[in-house]
C-alpha cells in the first residue's frame, strides 16, 4: 500500500485545494494541521465529506517535534504549508515567528534527512524574500506602479535578485528558504522551493494581513469598510489557486528535474494588477459601491512585485495561467453562495473607474 502524501498546514486555503486534487487522483493524504486560523476547520470537514478515508487529519502544532516526525517518516512526499504568514504578526511577536517558520521548518527537514526513505519536501515560500526592491526605480502610472527598467516591466522580478529579508516574517521564511535549499546541496534531500506571489481563490478565508483578494471580495460582499495602506497604486501579480495546485503537483512530479532550485511561482506580468483597478473590478462584480479607506503604509510593503515566471513554467511545463479578472469573478461567486448572499444581476457588466484619491 502507497505510503500518503504529507500536507503541513494543509486544512488552510492551498493545502485544501491541494489535498482535494491529491485525493481525485487516489491519493491518501495527510492533513497535518492546528486549526488554528478561523474557518480552516470548514475546510477539513469539506475535505473529509468528499474524499472519506483518504483524507486522515493529524490535529497537532507544527512546533510539537514528535508527531511532525512520524507524519514525515510515514509520508512518501511532503508539502510544506504550515507557516506564521502575516508581516504584522511577526512584529508584535518575533519570537512565535522564529519558532513556527525557522525551528519547525528544521526539525521537518531533519525528520526527512533521517527517515527510513527520506521524502521529497517541497515548501511553499514567498515574494518576501526579495525585499522592499528599493533599489529600483519605479513610476506611477494609469496601471500603478512600474519598474523604470524596461526589461524588469517586461518580464518581472527574476530568481536571480538577490533575496533582501524584510521585517521578522521576511526573515524566517527567507531563512527557511535556504535551509531547504541547502538540505538538497548538503544531504542530497529532494527538495525545492516555491516563492509565492499572491494566490486567490475558493476556500479562502481572507483577512487584512493574508488573502487580501478574498478579504476585498468578503468585505465588499458584506458592505463593509476596506482599508488600503499606501496610496493603492500598488501592483501585485496574482494566481488562481488551481493553477497553483499544478505548479505544486508539477514540482512532485519532477523533483529529480528541480531539485535544490527556487522557482517563482505568480501570475507574471499578464496578471499584474494594483489593488485600485482591482477594486474596481470587485465593485463591478459584486454590483456594491465599495466604502474606503487609506492608511499609512506598512512595515516592508513593496510598491511593486511581479514575479518573473519563466523558469518555473519551462521546468515544471505550467499552460498559461488563468486570466485575473476570471479568477476573480468566480470567486466572488463563490463567496456569495458561501455567504448566502446574491450578486447583482449586473455584476457581469463593464468595470467601474477605478476610485480617485
Amino acid at each position: 500500500m502507497a505510503r500518503p502524501v504529507l500536507i503541513t498546514g494543509g486544512a488552510g486555503f492551498i493545502g485544501a485545494n491541494l489535498a482535494d486534487r491529491l485525493a481525485q487522483q487516489g491519493e491518501t493524504v495527510v492533513i497535518y494541521d492546528a486549526l488554528r486560523r478561523p474557518g480552516v476547520e470548514r475546510n477539513l470537514a469539506w475535505l473529509q465529506v468528499r474524499h472519506g478515508d483518504r483524507i486522515r487529519p493529524v490535529i497537532a502544532d507544527i512546533r510539537d517535534a514528535e508527531p511532525l516526525r512520524a507524519a514525515v517518516h510515514g509520508a512518501r512526499a511532503v508539502f510544506h504549508f504550515a507557516a506564521q504568514v502575516a508581516v504584522t504578526t511577526s512584529l508584535a511577536d518575533p519570537a512565535e515567528d522564529f519558532a513556527v517558520n525557522i525551528a519547525a521548518t528544521f526539525t521537518l527537514l531533519e525528520a526527512a534527512r533521517t527517515a527510513p526513505v527520506p521524502p521529497p519536501v517541497i515548501f511553499a515560500s514567498t515574494n518576501k524574500v526579495y525585499g522592499d526592491l528599493a533599489d529600483l526605480a519605479f513610476e506611477r502610472g494609469d496601471g500603478g506602479y512600474r519598474p523604470v527598467d524596461a526589461a524588469v516591466d517586461a518580464r518581472g522580478i527574476g530568481e536571480t535578485r538577490p533575496l533582501d529579508f524584510h521585517t521578522p516574517y521576511g526573515c524566517s521564511k527567507g531563512a527557511a528558504d535556504q535551509y531547504v535549499l541547502d538540505y538538497a546541496r548538503s544531504y542530497g534531500l529532494a527538495t525545492a522551493v516555491l516563492r509565492m506571489s499572491c494566490i486567490y481563490g475558493q476556500r479562502q478565508m481572507g483577512t487584512e494581513d493574508q488573502g487580501w483578494v478574498a478579504h476585498f471580495l468578503i468585505r465588499a460582499l458584506e458592505g463593509r469598510p476596506i482599508t488600503l495602506y499606501g496610496d493603492g497604486h500598488q501592483v501585485r501579480d496574482i494566481l488562481d489557486v488551481r493553477d497553483a495546485v499544478d505548479a505544486y503537483l508539477a514540482a512532485w512530479r519532477r523533483i529529480d528535474r528541480i531539485a535544490g532550485q527556487a522557482l517563482n511561482l505568480g501570475g507574471g506580468p499578464a496578471n499584474a494588477v494594483s489593488l485600485r483597478t482591482l477594486l474596481a473590478h470587485v465593485e463591478s462584480v459584486t454590483g456594491r459601491p465599495l466604502d474606503l479607506h487609506f492608511d499609512d503604509w506598512r512595515a516592508g510593503d513593496q510598491r511593486y512585485f511581479v514575479a518573473d515566471t519563466r523558469k518555473a513554467q519551462a521546468a515544471l511545463g505550467l499552460d498559461a495561467p488563468i486570466g485575473w479578472r476570471n479568477g476573480v469573478t468566480a470567486l466572488a461567486r463563490w463567496l456569495a453562495d458561501e455567504r448566502g448572499i446574491p450578486l447583482d444581476a449586473w455584476a457581469d457588466g463593464p468595470r467601474v473607474a477605478a476610485p480617485a484619491q
